[in-house]
């Protein structure tokens, strides 16, 4: 046994910068696990500096000087933020108080339908059936109602905690913007002088992982705008949620569409029933996820993330139980992070092996 450790360990662990960039790797995700909340608004600066660090690599390489490129993209970032604050954030809040306002005469309707079932359809649902699923969704209903009320009882440190975020968040993303340099040369002086396994790695992140994290977003802002833009015309009832839940429902691959499909065929069939109106919605909420599957997504991700669809489930699953939301944005450039280290780890063979 201690032969075959001793193997295992000089196979993978006998290169010095191997040995580091292990040693790294696990200091970071034990530092995002443990202190992840303390460090919540440091960790938000970072992803935002590297988002906006393409569109300052490209005012740069057009010979815009480094501090007017940090400030022409900051002030770019600031005026979406407050943009975001002022008009979209009242909005989607205000039809989602609607939506729960209007829950209980929704249930209602429902209610009326399904009871219908049996009646119409007596080989195929019971009564009792039809009862049992009204008392769960009642059940659930009073769940989600309990956590509304708890959240609302506790809003007083949310609201403190989101003008913490809204104030730090900002001044991080600046100083990272302007320092950028200073801090990778600081964090650099920490690694091996030749650190070439690193570098591999960072190469390969960098290709496809940073093209990956603003390529979403940007589909994100285009998704969720059209499907906006489209609800409104129709005269759909909460278009703004709606168009944010069909937004973010690209983040989760193969699943989000899916899912975010119930809540707009619910509402749809809630407020026109079975009539054309609920038809041209569903025709052009299919459109749209056509069009971003098949035209929109082939154009923002020329870099192709080389996964198997099950690693980038299994990868949505680990990282979404992790660390929520975030863990299920970062899921496939974590994925990436992982398949960049294993390819490019060094690998000895013992002497006197085949």
């Amino acid at each position: 046994m201690l032969k075959v450790l001793r193997g295992w360990l000089y196979r993978y662990f006998s290169d010095e910068e191997a040995v580091v960039l292990a040693v790294v790797l696990v200091l970071g995700f034990a530092v995002v696990l443990n202190l992840g909340g303390m460090l919540a608004p440091v960790l938000a600066g970072l992803v935002l500096a590297f988002l906006m660090q393409g569109p300052i690599g490209w005012l740069e390489r057009l010979r815009v000087p480094h501090m007017l490129a940090v400030w022409g993209v900051f002030t770019l970032f600031v005026a979406l933020l407050a943009v975001c604050l002022l008009l979209l954030v009242p909005l989607v809040w205000r039809q989602l108080l609607t939506l729960f306002n209007e829950l209980p005469r929704m249930l209602g309707e429902w209610q009326g339908l399904m009871l219908l079932l049996p009646e119409r359809y007596p080989q195929l649902v019971t009564e009792e059936q039809v009862l049992r699923a009204i008392d769960n969704a009642r059940g659930e209903l009073g769940q989600v109602g309990q956590w509304l009320l708890s959240q609302s009882l506790a809003s007083l440190p949310i609201l403190v905690g989101m003008m913490i975020y809204l104030v730090l968040v900002p001044i991080l993303v600046f100083f990272f913007l302007k320092d950028r340099r200073q801090i990778a040369e600081w964090f650099g002086g920490y690694l091996p002088s030749e650190r070439a396994l690193m570098t591999r790695v960072w190469q390969e992140m960098n290709q496809q992982s940073a093209n990956y994290i603003r390529g979403k977003v940007i589909e994100i802002v285009i998704t969720g705008g059209v499907t906006y833009v489209a609800f409104a015309v129709l005269g759909l009832n909460y278009a703004a949620l709606l168009a944010l839940l069909v937004g973010l429902s690209v983040v989760v691959p193969y699943v989000g569409a899916v899912v975010v499909t119930v809540p707009v065929a619910m509402i749809g069939l809630f407020q026109w029933g079975w009539g054309d109106q609920f038809i041209y919605l569903m025709v052009i909420y299919a459109i749209i996820q056509a069009l971003d599957g098949n035209v929109l997504v082939p154009l923002l991700f020329s870099e192709a993330v080389n996964l198997h669809p099950v690693a980038i489930i299994c990868a949505v699953l680990l990282f979404g139980g992790l660390w929520g939301f975030w863990g299920v944005f970062f899921a496939i450039p974590l994925a990436t992070l992982f398949k960049a280290v294993i390819n490019a780890w060094p690998r000895r063979v013992q002497a006197g092996a085949q």
